[in-house]
């Protein structure tokens, strides 16, 4: 039995893969700006068993990484889910496939960092998976600058929406991709994990966060006070997708 977290026909629902080891304070900050240009009612954290494109040998077990990602987000509309190992697959397609399939009224749209838009052309059926959910890209810190240069955002260049338009992007018909500007934070779960593997004490450094990442983290924190996500106005105003 597959337990999926909370949905409905007509909801719009943002799926964020990734292996999460660790979730940081970046992942928290690119679903909240999510949430708002995309005007999303929930977002679903997909905390993969194994991604097929990294060395998963020292790969924290799929329930603590759970486990930290929610006592991470503290959200009532993100939910953390690991339904993949139920399910059996480790490939982002099958996993939308499956969502498609099985929550056809369900308006998914598939988030990812900028730098996984440089490698998404090394996924399995990439081209199949931008056919079945639109896709948003969000900002990270260096890869920005070339990612959009990739073989993948110029195959897809066509399908490209103005980040004016990013709330509309649930409601198209796929392909269609957007890049959102404006998170623009150095932490990364590779650099986190390399230090956590060495047994290097936490990096006070990483506590950091840009201007835009520092609105929406205040924000989070709290999130029993202000219901919307959606509805806030004090996050980023500059505009910037998993395995």
């Amino acid at each position: 039995m597959i337990r999926l977290p909370p949905h409905a026909p007509g909801m719009r629902i943002g799926l964020f893969g990734g292996t999460f080891d660790p979730p940081h304070r970046a992942h928290l900050a690119a679903s909240l700006l999510a949430f708002r240009r995309l005007k999303l009612d929930r977002i679903w954290w997909l905390v993969t068993p194994g991604n097929p494109l990294k060395d998963t040998q020292s790969l924290a077990p799929l329930a603590a990484r759970m486990a930290a990602a929610r006592a991470l987000t503290r959200h009532p509309r993100i939910d953390i889910t690991g339904f993949e190992d139920a399910l059996g697959v480790r490939f982002s397609y099958d996993t939308v496939r499956f969502l498609t399939v099985r929550c056809p009224r369900v308006r998914f749209v598939w988030i990812m960092g900028a730098d996984n838009l440089r490698s998404f052309h090394r996924w399995q059926k990439w081209r199949a998976l931008a056919g079945l959910v639109p896709i948003a890209v969000i900002d990270r810190l260096g890869p920005s600058l070339y990612s959009t240069a990739g073989v993948a955002a110029q195959a897809l260049a066509a399908a490209r929406i103005p980040e004016s338009a990013a709330a509309s992007l649930a409601d198209r018909r796929p392909p269609a991709w957007v890049f959102l500007h404006g998170l623009k934070s150095p932490l990364s779960s590779t650099a986190l994990r390399a230090r956590r593997d060495q047994g290097a004490a936490p990096d006070r450094g990483a506590g950091h966060k840009s201007a835009v990442e520092s609105g929406e983290i205040a924000i989070a924190v709290a999130p029993r006070a202000i219901a919307d996500p959606a509805a806030r106005t004090n996050v980023g105003t500059s505009d910037p997708v998993r395995n």
